[in-house]
């Protein structure tokens, strides 16, 4: 959704009625994941995509048709047959994709969502797409994580104005909206999109109402430590790849904004430090990267004494030669780091691609991210049989 929010909030704005596709369940080779969407412009215009041009020409029909009738609509996008003309994804995944006109009308809250995303404030946004009862189709509940609903509750002047900006949003009953509720929350502390399934009441135990929670989380972190030219490629990768890249060094000759452009801060510290002291405020997550980079083991040792010791992030890689690598490897267990904590680290760092010049080591660690991140070998794709695409089990449901 991101992609297309600027488009979507300038129609909005200006009073025009939109239809918008979302992609809200994904199998098997499906190109794009769930929350990417499309818009179907009020003077015809097609913004964003859900599968990659499979079928868009079908989503941008039924984008009409739904701006029209007024009535969303749930479609289910499978594999083409063997006629060239057939709507279909020639991958082999399945899509399923919600279809529904945006307006003033339809979601006056849609602005205040966006404030709160462009502000960096975790939302999520839970829709009906699938109910017994045409009438709850398309009603949302807007949710923010537990802190801030508690925050609210206690009289915060802050949280009491945003929640006013949400109206008495409610998906169809108090049962629905607890259940909803909480579970968007946990979405949201895992930075997760999702379609839930309850009974029609909000049911734990029951089908019958399909629920799908669009979670906008603030970017995902990329920490890179060594004011190095290698980290200046990362950092550029890293921005591409969509995280907020900070570049830490503890020489501020070295650490300058003008040497790493790409980065969204710079940051003159000790990065042992400068680590600790994120964590402590909570600004470190399971989505975080960690790049050590500087391959000085009086900067490194002790980062490395505080990365490993992390309950949760999404990677730790460390630079260096496999002699540099023994010599941090006993340095840190005399600092009386465990195998298993150092078995989290990624070192020597990045993917076996041949890479010698800063950037193309930035694509060898980024890779290596990437394929942690989904499951991946690293292996050429013409030498491997099965899917293309990799899919944690947590992305993903049944398609019965």
């Amino acid at each position: 959704m991101r992609e297309v929010l600027k488009e979507l909030m300038g129609w909005w704005d200006a009073g025009e009625t939109v239809g918008v596709g979302t992609v809200v369940g994904t199998w098997r080779s499906a190109p794009r994941q769930p929350g990417a969407s499309m818009l179907v412009g009020p003077g015809g215009e097609a913004v964003g995509s859900v599968s990659g041009g499979c079928v868009e020409g079908a989503v941008y029909e039924l984008g009409q048709e739904v701006v029209d009738t007024g009535t969303p609509v749930l479609q289910r996008y499978g594999i083409s047959d063997d006629d060239a003309f057939a709507v279909g994804l020639t991958c082999g995944g399945i899509l399923d994709v919600y279809v529904e006109k945006v307006s003033k009308d339809t979601f006056p809250e849609l602005g205040a969502v966006v404030a709160d995303i462009e502000t960096g404030r975790p939302v999520a946004v839970a829709t009906v797409i699938e109910h017994p009862d045409p009438a709850w189709l398309g009603r949302r509940l807007v949710v923010h994580p537990e802190a801030v609903e508690e925050e609210g509750t206690r009289g915060n002047a802050g949280a009491e104005a945003g929640s006013a900006a949400y109206g008495s949003m409610s998906l169809g009953s108090a049962r629905a909206d607890d259940a909803v509720r909480d579970d968007a929350q946990g979405l949201l502390a895992q930075g997760r999109t999702a379609t839930l399934s309850y009974g029609p009441d909000g049911e734990r135990r029951g089908e019958g109402m399909r629920v799908f929670v669009q979670v906008h989380a603030p970017k995902p972190r990329m920490l890179v430590f060594g004011a190095i030219d290698f980290a200046a490629a990362v950092a550029r990768v890293g921005s591409f790849l969509g995280y907020h890249v900070t570049v830490c060094d503890a020489r501020p000759v070295f650490a300058t904004k003008t040497r790493f452009p790409a980065a969204d801060e710079v940051i003159v510290r000790w990065p042992h430090e400068y680590l600790r002291e994120e964590v402590e405020a909570g600004r470190i997550d399971g989505r975080t990267v960690l790049a050590v980079l500087t391959h000085d083991p009086k900067f490194d040792v002790p980062l490395l004494e505080v990365a490993l010791r992390l309950p949760e992030v999404a990677y730790i890689g460390a630079m260096g030669s496999r002699r540099t690598h023994e010599d941090r490897l006993e340095r840190l267990r005399e600092a009386g780091l465990t195998d298993e904590e150092l078995g989290r680290m990624s070192s020597p760092i990045g993917l076996d691609l041949g890479a010698r010049t800063p950037e193309e080591t930035a694509v060898s660690i980024a890779a290596e991210i990437i394929a942690l991140r989904w499951g991946g070998q690293g292996e050429r794709l013409t030498e491997l049989a099965g899917p293309i695409h990799h899919h944690h089990p947590a992305h993903e449901e049944s398609p019965s």
